[in-house]
């Protein structure tokens, strides 16, 4: 199953290629206990004498979730992995490029420090933060990537020694304009501070559509939303023109947000076991998409070569 997907990928992308058109791949942080991942290299996991996990990963209190999310996957042993140069990382990495033109680093927070939690206990809460391997990943990184475009997903609790980790491996970070509406002005998340260094989405597959978002706010928060964007007479267009003329370098918009789909299209809520991934776009819906539309606004914002 996995080799016929895989030669069907390669025509794909071989196609897209051809088209002008680049994919990047999403790398998770971390793997599954029951892959080959683990089972090729236990020593370079906190695995126990019965090769079980005795500690996993996952994230304390945030945005997403006031419990936090226990993902159980195993953690690193940082230290061993340092031994051979990240030599497992390297390999990981150059395979994943070699399927895509780019590579956005799931979890980057976790290179700086990650959230450890006893595998025996059963909330994320349980967890403390421990010291990632920090510069000597980023360093395996980019010898492996050359000249291709990483992405830092540098969403949630983020302190000052992850900021100074970003700006070290020089790498675009990420902008979320559904984030940008806490009451700080300074907000990464807001479009007046976007960098060009920086890839910027209206929302992302762990958010709201953008029309689910905008209708279900409270009412002090789309008018907070409609203010910035300067009242327009729609709420979906403002914000997606609002990204396109900022000055980030790359703009990323969920095909539901270009359609305006309602949050019955939503992708995935973290924290939430079950009915995730379900939405699948149809050939009718794509064909109904309004190219002429889309390619004007990157005209007129210079976004297009």
């Amino acid at each position: 199953m996995q080799y016929h997907f895989h030669q069907q990928w390669e025509r794909l992308h071989r196609y897209a290629a051809l088209k002008g058109i680049s994919v990047i791949g999403d790398l998770p942080f971390y793997v599954s206990q029951n892959s080959y991942d683990v089972y090729s290299a236990p020593d370079k996991f906190q695995l126990d004498e019965a090769y079980e996990p005795a500690f996993v990963a996952g994230v304390p209190p945030d945005y997403f979730s006031e419990e936090g999310q226990r993902w159980g996957n195993p953690l690193y042993r940082w230290e061993t992995m340092k031994e051979d140069g990240f030599l497992w990382w390297k390999k990981r990495l150059s395979y994943m490029l070699s399927l895509f033109d780019g590579l956005r680093i799931d979890h980057f927070r976790a290179i700086a420090a990650y959230w450890s939690i006893p595998a025996r206990e059963k909330s994320a809460k349980a967890g403390e933060w421990k010291k990632g391997p920090g510069r000597d990943l980023i360093d395996a990184i980019r010898e492996v990537a050359g000249e291709q475009l990483i992405l830092a997903e540098d969403l949630g609790i983020i302190d000052e020694a992850t900021k100074e980790l970003l700006r070290y491996s020089g790498f675009p970070g990420m902008g979320v304009f559904q984030f940008g509406f806490d009451g700080n002005p300074n907000s990464v998340h807001l479009p007046h501070n976007y960098r060009e260094n920086q890839v910027v989405y209206s929302g992302t597959h762990d958010n709201n559509t953008l029309l689910g978002f905008l209708w279900e706010a409270d009412d002090e928060l789309r008018d907070s939303i409609l203010d910035y964007l300067g009242y327009p007479a729609d709420g979906c267009e403002g914000v997606l023109r609002a990204l396109m003329m900022s000055r980030a370098g790359i703009v990323i918009f969920p095909f539901q947000d270009l359609m305006k789909f309602g949050a019955d299209t939503r992708i995935n809520t973290p924290g939430r076991a079950a009915g995730n991934w379900q939405y699948r776009i149809t050939r009718e819906q794509m064909e109904k998409l309004d190219r002429q539309k889309y390619l004007h606004l990157n005209r007129i914002y210079s976004r297009t070569p």
